[in-house]
Parts: structure tokens; sequence; C-alpha cells
């Protein structure tokens, strides 16, 4: 980050503001020491972070957001068990913006919180540190009460891509929380066993459309021989959604036996949708789906229109 200011004689001299009486003062010095972009000020918002003003200690959470490391994800982690809930938002947004894997050694220590808050913003803010050593943590979290502990533990496993955790991935697959199901579908897009595309398959008959739709979009990513099937079935899924996905990844695939299954789609009312087929059928470049696309060359929706055209461009060459 660009500091606003070009030059900064000393970070103490601006530290100093964290000790005026008016809190209002002590934000103002938070804010300055946030935009100087110095690391020498990650002690200081530190301190900021426990100051006896909530506002204050808001504006620190949020301020770390601009600096990573060890030293800041243990001031954020600290500010998980504040008092006012609003710090605790801030602090838990914060940590998901780490990006320095050594900013996992201050969080993995509290990876074993019993306060479901503490333990899910922790799991958020490790996930893209990738650290092997949370694995553990993470499948024990599976067993947690909190459906929001059992999301960020997913997203953890997914993002290390091990396939030893592919059973873990499966099960959570089946949890009784829809938003867990359909966060463990989309983690088994890393893997290519057969396991983890007979678990998606069998997400398409989810009962919440948003799973299925979750299982539509990673099959194109295991790609295995059961795949093309699967998602042809779920062209006709009730929801626009799921069905937009199911074209998207036979197109991923190349799947050109399915193109006039696509093709009638595109007289569907639903301009993503529309938009979708076209651009779909310009990949598989079927000649036989040259009427549809004509029909919509002058589609009402620009975006639609703008697709249909460049795939007519493909079938022409």
């Amino acid at each position: 980050m660009t500091g606003l200011f070009e030059d900064f004689d000393d970070i103490a001299d601006l530290a100093e503001g964290l000790d005026d009486p008016s809190p209002g003062a002590r934000i103002m010095a938070v804010i300055e020491l946030s935009d100087s972009a110095d690391p020498a000020a990650i002690p200081h918002l530190a301190r900021a972070i426990t100051d006896p003003d909530a506002g204050v200690r808001k504006q620190a959470a949020q301020a770390l957001t601009d600096f990573d490391g060890p030293d800041t994800a243990a001031a954020l982690v600290g500010a998980l068990t504040d008092s006012d809930p609003a710090v605790i938002e801030a602090a838990a947004v914060s940590l998901t913006e780490l990006k320095d894997p050594a900013a996992g050694d201050a969080i993995l220590p509290h990876l074993d919180a019993t306060d479901e808050v503490k333990l899910s913003a922790c799991l958020a803010g490790i996930k893209e540190l990738r650290r092997p050593e949370a694995m553990g943590a993470a499948v024990a979290a599976l067993q947690h009460g909190s459906a929001e502990v059992r999301t960020q533990a997913v997203g953890v496993i997914g993002w290390l891509r091990d396939e030893g955790a592919l059973p873990a991935l499966r099960e959570a697959a089946k949890d009784a929380d829809t938003r867990v199901r359909r966060t463990a579908l989309a983690a088994l897009g890393f893997s290519k066993s057969e396991h983890a595309e007979a678990t998606l398959i069998a997400g398409l008959d989810d009962p919440e459309w948003l799973v299925r739709e979750a299982a539509a979009e990673t099959l194109a990513k295991t790609g295995g021989p059961g795949c093309v099937a699967a998602l042809r079935g779920a062209l006709g899924d009730d929801f626009w959604q799921v069905r937009l996905k199911a074209v998207r990844s036979l197109g991923r695939l190349g799947a050109r036996e399915t193109a006039m299954e696509i093709a009638p789609m595109m007289d569907i009312p639903v301009p993503n949708l529309r938009k979708e087929c076209a651009a779909v059928l310009g990949e598989l470049a079927v000649a036989d789906t040259l009427p549809f696309l004509q029909k919509y060359a002058d589609d009402t929706d620009p975006d639609v229109r703008k697709n249909v055209r460049w795939a007519l461009g493909k079938l022409a060459a």
C-alpha cells in the first residue's frame, strides 16, 4: 500500500496520538498510522486494538487489514474476544486478508477455541494461508455444532487440496446444513478421484438447488467418465441456475454430443441462461445448432447478442 504522505519523520510521533484523552483524536492517530503503510506501525495498532473506546478498537482492527505477518495476526486474534460485536466483526474480516503463511503461527494455537465465533474466524483466517498443520483441527471442526464453523472448516480442507481428506469432504457433502454441503462439493473440485465424482453426481439430486448448482459447476473440474451423463440430466433441472452451470460444465468438458440438447434452451426466457448457452454452443461449434443461434442474433439483451454473434463466427470459421 502507498501511504497518503510522502515522508514520516517518526512512527513514534504518530503513535503519541494514541495517548490523547479524546477518542476522536486516537481514531485519527490510528488512521494516520495505517496510512503510513510502515510495518513499524503494527505494534502501535496492536496497542490501539485494546483501547478503552470501542470505536478506537474497531478502527484499529480495520486498519490492520493493510498489514500482514504474525504480529498482525496475533493482534487480530486477540480482538476476537472483544466485548463489542463490531470490533469482533472487524477483526474477523481483517484476518481473512492475511496472505503471509507465517501469519498462521499466531492462528494455529487457537484452532481449538471453544468459542464458536473465535473458532470460525480463525478457520476463515488460516484458510488461504494453506498451513498443512491446520488439517487436523479442520477435520475435527466438522463435528462442531455450529454450521458456520463446519463451513469454514470445509474451506480450510478444500484449500489444502489433500487427497487424504477426501473422506472428510465426502462426509461433509451429506451435512444437514445447505451451506456446508455446497462448500464441500465445491471443495471436491481439486480431486480427480472416482469417489469425488460419485459424491458430486449424487449432489445433483440434493433437495436444495444451491447444492445442485455447486455440484454441476464442480463436475467439470473432476472430469470423470460419468460427468457428461450426469450433467445431461441436470439440463432438465427445475432451476435455471443449475441448468446454467450444467451447460457451462459441458462446454468446459468439450461435450459436443450434448450440443443439440443445449441448443433448444436458447428459447428459455432467461437472458443469463441464453447468454451461457450461446457461448457454449460457440465453443462446441456443432453445425446443426446454427438455426438456434441465428434466431437470437438480434436478441433484446446486449450480452446475449454479443455471445450469439461470437458463436456464429465460430461456426462460420
